[in-house]
């Protein structure tokens, strides 16, 4: 049976597009985390505008398996890789990705020269609202629990500017300064340590705040706070992310009051905005693109 020639046309110039259509991959050990899952989802929406293929890789908490699947993708060589990870934890594979010529883009990831550029909120700015939060609530005084993730830039530094804080107020002691597992999304193992650590300091208002580098050890927290029967302390929480969880929890009216609303979408929309100019010829001349931030509390939560 012949083939017009019109129709025969037609196809050619769609396998020659499909072809050649623009083939992403991102990387990331953290896809259980809610804010990866928003910015991640809001990147594949402007890529499939874009008519962009897009290929996302979680290695579930595998550092190693996001050096691996960063070659993977260099030699297969993609137009652009996006990660989501520590870039110093995986910097073989993003020799790999260099010496192929294929560009990589951070997505909340750190600042390395390996990378194009880096899309994220401002976590010193987002630390130092939270901490000083913590620190008028509790009028300077009294002991704080602290949930840290020193394992990944964009959390370290978070930490790092808390822990500056705290220490600048003579009368708040650091009780204990926690890395929770975050393989299930870190509720759970931040709920079982914080247990211990009340359980360890059974005292009425031995505890003033839990002051959390992110949302999930929060609400671990606080649902730990809530088994114990000690709601009735004024144990101050804060977090960071302003997921729905930690904004139902703040809207009750509880020991969770604060959370930074981060603009996950806003991430991943400028993360594919980002790779969009590069890929068209344009220079990118920030190291890191900050995406703006809110701090939610029960004023402000349900707008």
């Amino acid at each position: 049976m012949r083939i017009p020639l019109c129709v025969a046309a037609l196809v050619v110039a769609s396998s020659t597009t499909s072809a050649f259509a623009t083939k992403i991959t991102i990387v990331t050990p953290y896809l259980a985390q809610p804010g990866t899952q928003y910015y991640v989802e809001a990147f594949q929406e402007v890529a499939k505008q874009n008519g962009w293929t897009v290929n996302v890789v979680d290695t579930k908490g595998d550092i190693a398996g996001v050096v691996s699947r960063i070659e993977d993708a260099a030699n297969q060589k993609v137009d652009g890789i996006v990660l989501n990870a520590d870039p110093a934890q995986v910097t073989a594979g993003l020799e790999t990705a260099k010496q192929a010529g294929v560009p990589v883009f951070g997505m909340d990831a750190g600042m390395s020269p390996l990378l194009v550029t880096n899309v994220t909120s401002n976590g010193y700015e987002m630390a130092a609202v939270t901490s000083s939060y913590v620190v008028n609530r509790i009028h300077g005084k009294g002991g704080v629990v602290m949930f840290v993730f020193d394992a990944f830039p964009p959390v370290e530094v978070r930490g790092v500017i808390a822990d500056a804080i705290f220490k600048n107020t003579p009368d708040i002691k650091i009780i204990d300064r926690i890395t929770p597992d975050v393989q299930d999304g870190g509720i759970a193992d931040s709920r079982a340590k914080m247990e211990a650590i009340l359980a360890a300091h059974p005292q009425k208002g031995s505890i003033a705040a839990v002051w959390a580098a992110w949302d999930q050890p929060a609400l671990g927290a606080l649902q730990a706070i809530e088994a114990a029967g000690r709601t009735n302390e004024g144990i101050v929480i804060t977090g960071m992310d302003a997921n729905p969880q930690a904004r139902a929890a703040i809207a009750k009216g509880g020991d969770f009051e604060a959370s930074m609303a981060q603009d996950f979408k806003g991430i991943g929309r400028t993360v594919a905005d980002t790779v969009k100019r590069y890929l068209a010829g344009e220079k990118i001349k920030q190291s890191v693109i900050y995406v703006p931030t809110t701090l939610i509390t029960e004023e402000n939560v349900n707008q």
